[in-house]
């Protein structure tokens, strides 16, 4: 009797096991994702249909922030989460000794410069500009505003840039650093504003239309800053990941895309 007992404790072990293994779902057929709103949250509710005649349901739930999405996959509470771009993903793992990897990539959303107080980048002198804190897309906003002959940066800096690697600033501009999300409330108070793209079309900006500047769809920075699925290190093969990767690179998706964002997102080829 006692080695059926302890038989039985087994098998309802690995069951359990089975249920509450790798990825934060007890079901195999329930997706659980993090994401910021736009495009992100956007573009899984439209990937709903494409998963569901798969047997699969997509779970989502917008964060406003670019630390908890990360922190919650770690934790294993959702599967997945739908947000940011290599380098910061990398960073992210650095700093905080997280464990996750790019399943796949879906998107890239130009950074633009945005007007603030002032309206024409002939204006520049003695501006006051806001540029996300982050460590990667703080290096973006700078490499950016070089690229617009503002600042010169120390050579070599690449994604590593900070302030400090400014070498020459000769309009006097005047780097205001804030978190991400909060730039777009900023704009009266800055003469101009570098912003990651989902944020400024969540204030409502369009890249093709309000953006003093921006990066190209050609450019290197398209590869290096596509927005990713992104999961806990071994979770990258399991069939519903692969399966929600899919939906968001499907004809569908990428035709929602070129319908709705103005060139704020474009499809990753």
């Amino acid at each position: 009797m006692k080695k059926r007992v302890l038989a039985w404790i087994a098998v309802a072990a690995l069951s359990v096991s089975a249920l509450t293994g790798c990825g934060g779902s007890k079901d195999d057929k329930v997706i659980k994702v993090a994401a910021t709103a736009v495009p992100h949250a956007e573009l899984l509710e439209q990937a709903k249909p494409i998963l569901a005649q798969q047997g699969y349901t997509l779970e989502v739930q917008v964060f406003n922030d670019y630390v908890q999405p990360n922190n919650v996959v770690e934790a294993g509470d959702f599967d997945a989460n739908y947000f940011q771009h290599i380098p910061y993903l990398e960073q992210f793992n650095v700093e905080q000794g997280t464990h996750l990897v790019n399943a796949g990539g879906i998107h890239y959303e130009p950074f633009g410069i945005y007007p603030g107080k002032e309206s024409d980048l002939a204006n520049v002198q003695d501006a006051t500009i806001a540029v996300p804190n982050d460590t990667t897309n703080e290096a973006r906003a700078l490499l950016l505003l070089q690229d617009n002959g503002i600042i010169t940066l120390k050579d070599g800096v690449g994604l590593t840039a900070t302030k400090i690697d400014i070498v020459e600033n000769p309009y006097n501009i005047q780097l205001v650093e804030l978190e991400a999300a909060q730039i777009p409330r900023t704009l009266p108070d800055v003469s101009f504003a570098v912003m990651n793209g989902n944020y400024a079309m969540e204030a409502g900006f369009s890249v093709a239309k309000d953006a003093l500047a921006y990066e190209s769809a050609d450019s290197e920075a398209a590869a290096t800053y596509v927005n990713v699925i992104a999961v806990k290190s071994g979770n990258e093969n399991q069939p519903k990941i692969k399966a929600l990767v899919d939906a968001l690179k499907s004809d569908t998706i990428k035709q929602y895309i070129e319908d709705n964002y103005d060139g704020g997102v474009i499809p990753f080829k």
